[in-house]
């Protein structure tokens, strides 16, 4: 069959445009995709070159290559006589690739974070190694606060700690690992004994007051009642007001009574069982005066989902500039093509010289 004659080199190269077309079409965007309607050519071209070998059935060839195959071998010699035909046949299939016009697309996004400056004001006082929480309120506080940095990457945040007195541990920073090193730092007897929650909080307002960020953020906790300092949380909290500052409110303790340090001796706490005795209308009364929110924890669950939804309403908000980059990707097609032709002439002028 004369299709047995002339295909085999074709079928070659039409199995490897087709390879090469998915390939180009999976991994590129086609900026004249249209031209790929054009991809049947080269089935065409073979098809047509069927037809001519049938009609010119008189083929004579010469192959110039020393211990080549024997002219006998009949069908052997044409389908080496059609090798420079197929290599035309892929650079046929290429070039419309090329036309087809492959890029890449970058998709490129450029974001500018509206920032938000968060300060943790946070007790330490003595109460706070109460056992209603494992192994205590303080150290299960700070576990959660670090794992809440690690949820805001994008936040400049610091940290003040109180109990009878409020200092600045952490100035308000990026550097979220001087932050959680801060935390981890934080512990009892630092200061004078008591819970000066306005002295905490109006600590926390002073970092903040001077910020130029576009929402400002405190976080209170306490376990306990205002007892010492000489400012009440509600003038902090009006001040907080005056510097549209937000804050949220946790009050740490279970309901009932917790094992608590009731006395001191030596280095060592005598805990006894008290009651928990949180100002929860004072802390009600400070978030709501700063759009802010209370929250009551009364579990370490209770106290990581807190800091969970107070997470999810203070997302930072960005401003996002997306933009497509192209960049033209034929060129390796057209190389291919550009081969093929060179191969298919060389071999009809050197190798293998037929006349039909």
């Amino acid at each position: 069959m004369k299709w047995i004659k002339v295909t085999p080199p074709h079928i070659i190269s039409l199995i490897t445009i087709a390879v090469i077309s998915v390939g180009a079409i999976r991994n590129y965007e086609m900026h004249n995709p249209e031209a790929l309607w054009l991809i049947g050519l080269p089935v065409i071209y073979v098809l047509f070159r069927v037809l001519s070998r049938g009609v010119f059935s008189t083929v004579k060839a010469r192959i110039n290559v020393k211990g080549a195959v024997n002219s006998r071998n009949q069908l052997f010699n044409n389908w080496i006589i059609e090798v420079p035909f197929a290599f035309r046949t892929l650079a046929l299939g290429m070039l419309v690739i090329v036309l087809a016009r492959p890029q890449t697309s970058d998709s490129v996004e450029d974001m500018t974070s509206e920032g938000i400056d968060l300060v943790l004001a946070m007790d330490v006082s003595v109460s706070m190694l109460s056992k209603d929480f494992k192994p205590n309120r303080l150290e299960q506080s700070k576990e959660v606060a670090e794992a809440f940095i690690d949820q805001r990457p994008h936040d400049r945040i610091g940290i003040v700690a109180y109990e009878g007195e409020a200092f600045t541990k952490v100035p308000v920073t990026t550097d979220h690992i001087v932050v959680k090193n801060g935390i981890r730092e934080l512990k009892t007897g630092l200061l004078e004994g008591g819970t000066a929650i306005g002295m905490g909080l109006a600590t926390a307002v002073n970092r903040l007051r001077k910020s130029d960020a576009k929402s400002k953020v405190i976080i209170l906790l306490t376990d306990g009642m205002n007892n010492a300092g000489q400012i009440e949380p509600i003038d902090a909290a009006q001040l907080a007001e005056l510097n549209d500052i937000r804050i949220y409110t946790i009050g740490v303790g279970t309901i009932g009574k917790a094992y608590s340090p009731v006395a001191i001796i030596g280095n060592d706490y005598k805990y006894d069982w008290v009651d928990v005795q949180i100002d929860e209308d004072v802390l009600m009364k400070i978030a709501e005066r700063t759009n802010g929110k209370y929250f009551r924890a009364t579990n370490a669950d209770k106290l990581a989902s807190i800091y969970d939804e107070i997470d999810e309403l203070e997302k930072t908000r960005f401003n996002v500039l997306r933009y497509q980059r192209k960049t033209e990707a034929y060129i390796p097609f057209l190389i291919i093509a550009l081969t093929a032709l060179l191969i298919d002439r060389a071999l009809r002028f050197t190798v293998i010289r037929s006349i039909a």
